[in-house]
């Protein structure tokens, strides 16, 4: 009996995921709030009412693809706040694994590009739930580095969210130029270098 609760469940879970994937692949080319759930049945290739057996709206479908979407993140931002060396080389880590991260995972990276301000109220809200927890991993990690003392804890997390919202917006730049010439990206580079060193700048003056 166990076992065959255990095919049922693998199989439900195996649908689900194919859900997500065809939700996603989808939405390439349009937006989550013009999404409709036959269309992702169809793709499947299950009837419309298996989709409720996982979801209860194309809604809940896409706060689910947010935490696929920018679960996967958490350990690329503990890798980055992390990384040893001085403030240049960590900056120039942070951009080679935010490159990085876009090229192996570009369809979640337009998927919160595009919906983080997008026209689905629970979804935006799920983004700015875990862009929030960013946030404060980025905070911790900033806290515990000697260049935060006499920093408040208010200041050092504006710090954090300037950080985040920088990853994010180096992300899409490097989404922009993901099939273009290789100077294209370079460009990238070297810009998402200097806002980053900019941050880094007024940081290392923000108590003078």
């Amino acid at each position: 009996m166990s076992h065959t609760l255990g095919l049922r469940q693998a199989q439900k879970q195996k649908t689900r995921q194919a859900l997500l994937d065809a939700a996603l692949g989808l939405l390439e080319e349009q937006s989550l709030s013009s999404l409709g759930l036959r269309e992702v049945t169809r793709a499947v290739g299950v009837a419309p009412t298996a989709f409720y057996r996982h979801f209860r709206s194309t809604a809940d479908l896409g706060v689910a693809l947010v935490e696929e979407a920018l679960g996967s993140l958490h350990p690329m931002i503990r890798t980055i706040v992390s990384s040893a060396g001085d403030s240049d080389q960590r900056i120039e880590r942070a951009v080679e694994l935010i490159a990085r991260h876009v090229e192996t995972h570009p369809a979640h990276v337009r998927f919160i590009a595009r919906e983080r301000h997008g026209g689905v109220q629970s979804v935006r809200e799920a983004i700015q739930d875990q862009l929030a927890l960013f946030a404060d991993e980025v905070k911790e990690a900033l806290a515990k580095d000697p260049l935060s003392e006499g920093w408040n804890d208010d200041d050092l997390l504006m710090l954090a969210h300037l950080y985040v919202d920088q990853m994010l917006i180096t992300a899409s730049l490097f989404l922009d130029v993901l099939e273009s010439p290789e100077d294209e990206r370079h460009r990238v580079t070297r810009a998402a270098t200097r806002r980053m060193r900019l941050i880094s700048i007024g940081r290392e003056h923000w108590l003078d």
